[in-house]
């Protein structure tokens, strides 16, 4: 349990794969112009990390080391043709509103990462309890950035949810607040680069304050004080 609690601390905080390792940045910043666009890519990209992790750790044993790289790209982008197959079947408008960022999973150094790293060394247990918290920690960051694009820049939450989940998700949209003009700064990719740089200020803070409460003050080092009495 501590094993796996640790796992969950490092994919989702302490080792996130978008705000710590600085991975996968390229779609991050580039689909995550509505909430709606960063949960199809973030869910996508956990699927192919769960799967890619655990087939990885189950056939580890039979790859020889001079052509693991290889066999491991392979395995992600069958993964990954199997997600654009389904997106294709099922989520069209989503499929088309994604383009070319779905094939551009394979290439994600997260997943190619965390196969070499740890579902290369581990069993198929921990493997996917890594990929699943790897994967849910670079989701939550595509979420929040994307609510921040799509609020900041347009004032609505959720706006093209159907495109994910159905019709009836349109009842989903929210409007905060109503705009003459789109916000485009917010929406392009510069403000992808200015979210990002503030969400990663914002963790590096909270660290900075978590470290400092953890951290033992002068007089917790020094230790209480020893009271002389003098007999004389």
């Amino acid at each position: 349990m501590s094993q796996l609690k640790s796992l969950f601390q490092e994919g989702t905080w302490q080792n996130n794969p978008a705000l710590v390792q600085l991975l996968g940045l390229c779609p991050l910043l580039a689909v995550t112009s509505t909430v709606t666009n960063a949960l199809g890519l973030g869910i996508a990209t956990l699927l192919v990390l769960v799967g890619s992790n655990f087939t990885v750790s189950v056939v580890r044993n039979w790859v020889p080391k001079d052509i693991r790289i290889p066999v491991f790209v392979m395995i992600i982008a069958a993964f990954v043709t199997v997600i654009q197959l389904l997106m294709n079947a099922y989520t069209f408008g989503l499929y088309q509103s994604l383009g070319i960022f779905i094939p551009l999973i394979v290439t994600n150094c997260a997943i190619i990462g965390r196969a070499e790293a740890f579902a290369s060394k581990n069993s198929p247990l921990l493997s996917v309890w890594d990929g699943l918290m790897m994967g849910l920690g670079f989701a939550l960051v595509l979420f929040v950035l994307g609510a921040m694009r799509e609020l900041i820049g347009q004032g609505t939450l959720f706006d093209g949810a159907e495109l994910l989940l159905g019709n009836w998700a349109s009842v989903l949209r929210i409007e905060i607040f109503s705009f003459d003009h789109q916000f485009l700064v917010a929406i392009l990719p510069p403000g992808a680069f200015l979210g990002l740089g503030f969400l990663i200020a914002a963790k590096n803070i909270i660290d900075a304050q978590l470290k400092a409460k953890a951290e033992p003050t002068a007089e917790e080092v020094k230790g209480p004080r020893a009271r002389v009495t003098n007999l004389n």
